[in-house]
C-alpha cells in the first residue's frame, strides 16, 4: 500500500475528488498525491473535509506517548480541553517562540498554564523554523525511554514544520491551509526513535470558513509578533479582519492585540453600524484580562472597562486571567 510522503494519504487513481488521487500513469512512481504535489510545486491549495474525531481514540487505545503541539495565540479552551482528553503520557509543547515578544518570560507562561489551564505534565518551548530547542523532542524521549510518540496538534499548529527539522525529512507537507496531514505518517528520528505524525484537529465551529485560503494565511504570523495597543474613548470601536467588533461603551478601554499583524484592523465610530447585526456580547472587563478569539489570537485588556463585541459565533470568544504581570 503506497501513501503519499506528503500528507499520508493512501494513493489512489479511482476518484479525482477523493484524497490520495494521483492519475493511473504515474501510480507506481510518485511519491506526492497530486493534491500535495500541486501544493508543493505551485502553491495550488485545495481545501478538503477531514473527519479526525478518531484521532484521539487511535492515541488512546494504540500511543505509548504523546507531543502535543500549539502556539501561544491559540492557546484557549476547545485546544486544552483536546489536550486533557489525552490520557496517555504526554508533553505539552508551546511552538513557536519566535512570535512571542522577548519581555514574555517562559516560567510566568509555564505557571499560567498550570493555574488557568491546569496542565501537570512538563511543558516544553521551541521554534521549528528557527531551529530553537529542537533537540527537547529526542531528549525527553531517551529521558523516558519511549521509542515512540504521537505527534499531535490543531491544524496550524507546526507540526509538519517541525518534522522536517527534526528528523531532516523533507518531503512533509508544510502548509497553512487546514488538514495537510490527512493520515498517520511514521518519522524515524533515529536508528532507535520515531514520531507518528498524526492528522491535526480542528475547531467545531472553525472561525475561517472552507474557501478563505486567503485568510487562512494571513491568520498565522510569519515573523515576529508586533503587539499593537490602542486608546478607545467611549462609542470607539475595533473591527477585526471584518470577523468581529469590540465596542467601548465605558468612558476608556485600553487594549493590546495579539494578532497576526498581517489581518486588518479599523477603528471606528458610533455612526458606523458595521457588523452590530452580529450577536452581541457584553461584558465587564478587568484590568490584565485576555478576550481570546478562537483561531485569532486575544486581546490584552489594559484597564477595567465594559465593551459590547459583536460576533458571528460567541462560541468563538473566551475570557481568561492573562499571563502578563499586572502593572
Amino acid at each position: 500500500m503506497n501513501k503519499c510522503v506528503g500528507c499520508g494519504a493512501v494513493l489512489q487513481s479511482d476518484v479525482k475528488e477523493r484524497i490520495g488521487y494521483i492519475p493511473k500513469e504515474k501510480k507506481s512512481t510518485a511519491q506526492f498525491c497530486e493534491r500535495c504535489f500541486r501544493l508543493v510545486h505551485y502553491n495550488d491549495f485545495k481545501m478538503i473535509d477531514l473527519e479526525t474525531e478518531n484521532v484521539l481514540d487511535t492515541v488512546n487505545q494504540k500511543g505509548i506517548y504523546a507531543f502535543f503541539l500549539v502556539d501561544l495565540l491559540n492557546v484557549n479552551r476547545e485546544v486544552m480541553n483536546t489536550y486533557h482528553a489525552i490520557q496517555v503520557p504526554k508533553t505539552l509543547i508551546i511552538s513557536k517562540i519566535d512570535y512571542i515578544p522577548k519581555y514574555v518570560k517562559k516560567e510566568k507562561i509555564k505557571f499560567w498554564l498550570q493555574e488557568e489551564y491546569g496542565v501537570k505534565e512538563e511543558i516544553l518551548f521551541l521554534s521549528a523554523s528557527k531551529n530553537v530547542n529542537i533537540s527537547a523532542i529526542l531528549n525527553t524521549l531517551e529521558k523516558k525511554n519511549m521509542k515512540c510518540a504521537y505527534l499531535l496538534g490543531y491544524t496550524n499548529s507546526g507540526k509538519s514544520t517541525l518534522v522536517n527539522r527534526i528528523a531532516e525529512y523533507a518531503n512533509i507537507t508544510v502548509s497553512l491551509v487546514p488538514n495537510t496531514t490527512v493520515d498517520y505518517i511514521k518519522i524515524p528520528l533515529n536508528e532507535n526513535y520515531f514520531l507518528i505524525d498524526s492528522p491535526g484537529f480542528q475547531y467545531e465551529n472553525p472561525i475561517y470558513r472552507d474557501k478563505e485560503v486567503s485568510f487562512i494565511k494571513r491568520i498565522n504570523p510569519k515573523t515576529f509578533l508586533k503587539p499593537i495597543t490602542y486608546q478607545l474613548k467611549k462609542g470607539t470601536s475595533l473591527i477585526l479582519e471584518n470577523t468581529l467588533r469590540i465596542e467601548n461603551i465605558s468612558p476608556k478601554c485600553n487594549v493590546t492585540l495579539y494578532i497576526s499583524n498581517l489581518l486588518e484592523i479599523k477603528k471606528v465610530y458610533e455612526k458606523n453600524e458595521d457588523f452590530k447585526h452580529y450577536s452581541k456580547c457584553e461584558y465587564f472587563l478587568k484590568k490584565n484580562e485576555d478576550v481570546v478569539i478562537q483561531g485569532l489570537g486575544f486581546m490584552n485588556i489594559k484597564s477595567d472597562c465594559k465593551v459590547n463585541i459583536y460576533i458571528e459565533n460567541p462560541k468563538w470568544l473566551e475570557i481568561r486571567n492573562s499571563f502578563f504581570e499586572r502593572q
